[in-house]
């Protein structure tokens, strides 16, 4: 079994639906950390979702409160993404939050 340290990262230009990461084929990754970062002097929120390998959504935070010029780290524990799973970000507010995750693949 091999372990590979990584990371994730995406500045959210949009309010759409952004995808941070997916889990590859016979690949688990543990997350240990979320963060959020907003950069534009105002608050937001972001929201993110698990998608599992049948399509079904699961909320794991909804419109979370940022800080402004600040740094929120969503994750207490770490997370489990399982093969074909999905994480998504969603931003209330274009060009303010960049979010970058921190895993290690199990393969």
């Amino acid at each position: 079994m091999a372990s590979f340290y990584k990371n994730a990262k995406v500045d959210l230009t949009t309010t759409g639906i952004t995808v941070l990461y997916t889990a590859p084929a016979a690949t688990t990754a543990v997350f240990k950390s979320i963060i959020v970062s907003d950069d534009s002097g105002n608050t937001s929120t972001i929201t993110l979702t698990l998608t599992d390998s049948a399509s079904a959504v699961f909320v794991i935070y909804n419109v979370k409160a940022t800080v402004a010029n600040g740094t929120v780290d969503l994750l207490t524990q770490p997370l489990v993404v399982q093969e074909s799973e999905i994480l998504k970000v969603t931003a209330a507010n274009a060009n303010r939050l960049h979010v970058i995750g921190s895993y290690v693949e199990i393969s």
